[in-house]
């Protein structure tokens, strides 16, 4: 028996030897090198393409099963706007309430002031628009990924058969394709930067670091087939700045950082990303805190301020939300970061959900799950818009400018601009809130007696 299984084993030797050879011969031509010079042969946008094109089919075939067996497909309303709101003033509010009471004059406390209130709370509760924002969006198509309507696999037998074939191809060929790209990416990046780390501070230095980080970034986008759109690349941040941006994803430092080079900020961690951390300081600038360092608000501020003032250094990017929103929208800036006096660069990051959801539900889904998530998802597609540098103008403070900066992204990205902080995704409402709507009614009712004595 041994004789007869010597040559099989060989043989099956070979052929694994000839299908690992011709693996990563292909990952080097194809991916590797290209992302090494910053080339594409156009390969992702065909396949985005294509998606569309069997998303389309899908949806037709969806649309058409389910009219004849009259089947509900979408649901009945919409998480992004459940009550319909029109804009109306608090005065005008309490005017509508009293029309049909003792007094419509707006000189004293009314018994029916109350039910504007307990309107607002309850429209609150049915259409909070805070936590709608940390779920996922949802989609009123199937993109074969996520079963986002009412039993679509009973509507067509055809539909069926293609949704598994697509966990195949995802499961089967895209995730393994996609983890050796990470694993390469991120092995490259650590090994690379470590050895830069040795050389003497100066161009030299710096032009390797930069190249070594170009260079692992995009095999890590090309590792969730990431298919980025770049706008207005003349408004790139430049050294000395401050690059601030809409927060969707751990992945929004990817996707920024392989078209530019960036002075990461964060707290130190522990194990594989300590490492990484770590590796990467030596051959770049970066701003890591100790965890007790996080809390002291004027060390972060110093050390920011420190590294804006060298014009030599790379832009930090920041995140002033803290924490991740699902691209619909955008939350209140945190104004550290707009104190410090620096040129801020604003960037707009609008993710396209039809391919895969970026969004990354932390209270949900560890950092390993959702990168498994993602990456057997279709494709990570996301459009960039690099706005024009914004400086703090006379006489506004550091809110008032961070309120400017959210407004300019929100609007270039085409989110809802909220005033909300992100905190409440875990914290309570803080009493400053309460208090702004008490100050107001009040303001309300001493105006108009005010008036009143006037006149």
């Amino acid at each position: 028996m041994g004789p007869f299984m010597s040559p099989f084993n060989n043989l099956l030797c070979m052929l694994l030897g000839i299908s690992f050879t011709v693996w990563f011969t292909l990952l080097l031509v194809f991916i590797i090198v290209p992302a090494i010079f910053g080339l594409s042969f156009g390969i992702r946008s065909l396949y985005m393409k294509m998606l569309l094109k069997v998303f389309k089919w899908a949806t037709v075939r969806m649309e058409r099963g389910a009219k004849e067996k009259n089947h509900l497909l979408y649901k009945p309303y919409s998480l992004n706007g459940i009550i319909a709101k029109e804009p109306t003033s608090l005065e005008e509010e309490l005017k509508e309430i009293r029309r049909n009471g003792s007094s419509q004059d707006l000189d004293e406390f009314e018994m029916s002031d109350t039910f504007y209130f307990c309107r607002r709370g309850i429209e609150s509760i049915v259409d909070d628009e805070v936590t709608k924002r940390f779920t996922a969006e949802e989609l009123d198509s199937w993109n074969l990924l996520t079963r986002s309507n009412y039993n679509f696999n009973h509507i067509s037998t055809r539909l069926t058969v293609l949704w598994g074939l697509g966990v195949v191809i995802r499961y089967g060929f895209l995730l393994p394709l996609r983890l050796t790209l990470a694993i390469t990416g991120v092995s490259l990046l650590v090994v690379f930067t470590t050895m830069i780390g040795f050389l003497p501070n100066g161009r030299v230095k710096n032009f390797l670091s930069e190249k070594v980080h170009l260079m692992c970034y995009r095999i890590c986008v090309r590792a969730l087939t990431a298919i980025i759109t770049y706008h207005h690349s003349e408004n790139k941040p430049k050294n000395g700045g401050i690059c601030v941006a809409n927060h969707t994803s751990p992945i929004d430092i990817i996707i920024l950082a392989s078209d530019g080079c960036y002075a990461m900020v964060g707290q130190i961690h522990g194990g594989l990303m300590g490492l990484i951390q770590k590796s990467m300081v030596k051959a770049c600038p970066h701003i890591w805190f100790e965890r007790s360092e996080v809390k002291d608000r004027h060390l972060v501020a110093k050390r920011l301020s420190d590294h804006v003032k060298d014009k030599s250094k790379l832009p930090i990017l920041i995140f002033p939300e803290g924490t991740c929103i699902n691209n619909t929208s955008v939350m209140m800036f945190k104004k550290g970061s707009f104190e410090i006096g620096s040129t801020v660069y604003p960037v707009a990051i609008k993710y396209d959900p039809r391919f895969g959801d970026a969004f990354w539900n932390s209270s949900k889904f560890g950092m390993v799950n959702y990168l498994l998530r993602m990456m057997s998802s279709w494709a990570i597609v996301c459009s960039v818009w690099y706005l024009p540098p914004m400086s703090r103008q006379e006489g506004e403070d550091a809110v008032q400018f961070a309120n400017r900066v959210k407004a300019a992204i929100a609007r270039q990205g085409g989110l809802v601009d909220l005033l909300w902080d992100g905190g409440l995704k875990r914290g309570k409402v803080k009493d400053t809130f309460k208090e702004e709507q008490q100050k107001l009614y009040s303001k309300i009712l001493v105006g108009t007696q005010e008036d009143r004595s006037r006149s």
